[in-house]
């Protein structure tokens, strides 16, 4: 956290900001430590403040490190976070500008008189791009759970099951193989509607002949992994295993592309160029990928609009899609680390066509 906190204040320093205030739930917990659902950072050029209720009282004093802990009860949150910031001299306040409320700002402005309130931006996005090893590690983690789950899946998924019945007997394995939380909710979208990019699953039966999208992941001490699996119900026929071919060649093509130095656009381009001269350049409408850590969609992003250079220590996806309307679609989608001299994949899973 020392580390973390000297990142942020060298920040802070550099866009003229004497203060940071911060209570979305990953960056509040990446920079102070606390797991829990309720709490308010102040942080200032030599100080760390951590304002939260009389339930999170003990938990804040254990787990965060190097703040002094401020516990509001008989005074209100707003007088104890007004007497953080003009204690400690404040003049200009960065809030997260993406996360916060208008209320808040309204209490914050009508409170803070004197105090210049002017936007973070992704100053704190920007620190979190960059995983160190207890990050990486937690991430492979939730990746291998992942995994292990998946190749229970294919013991378990049958025709005749419901979308459903997969996406619970899903979830169950990745918790009781010692996942806390889901990333997002499972995509589970089997026949047609596997065309549906982010098809929640539904009361739909699965049967022999379809594309069953499986797109999801779990969360191990705070951190998400992010992985799709499409397989076959069957036995495919040749314009399925085609479809499905062009996507798997342009997903291990980006592998042997991302490095350091590469923007997400560069990234994406390579998938794109693959999918879009095989004819389904239209039927590929979203990014190649993301970043993925605290939240399971992040900073950087692969995309035709991804401006963001790759560094070493960045965790992203890797999942281009193939969707036809009233078809079918295929999804193939890793989680990558950047190396230094190009990327390691986290997500171990086969991903050749499995036709069960």
């Amino acid at each position: 956290m020392e580390k973390r906190l000297a990142k942020l204040r060298e920040r802070l320093a550099a866009n003229n900001l004497d203060a940071a205030f911060l209570y979305s739930k990953e960056n509040r917990r990446y920079i102070s430590g606390f797991t829990g659902s309720t709490g308010y950072v102040v942080v200032t050029a030599n100080k760390a403040y951590f304002i939260t209720d009389f339930r999170y009282k003990d938990q804040a004093q254990n787990q965060c490190k190097g703040f002094e802990v401020i516990i509001h009860g008989s005074t209100t949150l707003m007088s104890e976070i007004k007497n953080a910031i003009q204690g400690s001299n404040v003049k200009r306040l960065g809030i997260e500008d993406g996360f916060m409320t208008a209320s808040m700002y309204e209490n914050l402005k009508s409170n803070l008189e004197g105090v210049e309130i002017a936007p973070l931006k992704d100053t704190l996005e920007a620190i979190r791009m960059i995983k160190d090893a207890d990050e990486i590690a937690n991430i492979e983690k939730a990746a291998s759970i992942a995994d292990e789950a998946f190749k229970h899946m294919l013991d378990f998924i049958k025709p005749g099951l419901t979308e459903q019945e997969v996406a619970l007997e899903l979830e169950y394995t990745m918790k009781k193989l010692g996942a806390t939380d889901l990333s997002f909710e499972s995509i589970v979208a089997s026949g047609v509607r596997s065309s549906l990019p982010h098809g929640v699953f539904t009361d739909k039966v699965i049967n022999n002949g379809e594309f069953l999208t499986l797109d999801f992941g779990c969360v191990y001490n705070g951190y998400c992994s992010d992985m799709t699996r499409t397989v076959f119900v069957g036995k495919a026929d040749e314009k399925q295993k085609k479809i499905y071919n062009i996507v798997l060649e342009a997903e291990l093509k980006v592998l042997e592309h991302i490095k350091p130095g590469m923007t997400g656009k560069d990234v994406d381009k390579v998938a794109r160029d693959i999918i879009t001269k095989e004819g389904y350049g239209e039927n590929f409408g979203h990014g190649l990928g993301h970043g993925v850590g605290l939240a399971v969609h992040e900073e950087p992003r692969l995309s035709p609009m991804g401006e963001r250079t790759l560094e070493a220590g960045m965790i992203v996806t890797d999942e281009p899609g193939i969707y036809i309307s009233e078809y079918g679609g295929v999804r193939i989608e890793d989680l990558v680390l950047v190396t230094e001299d190009g990327c390691r994949t986290l997500s171990k899973s086969p991903k050749h066509l499995i036709e069960l």
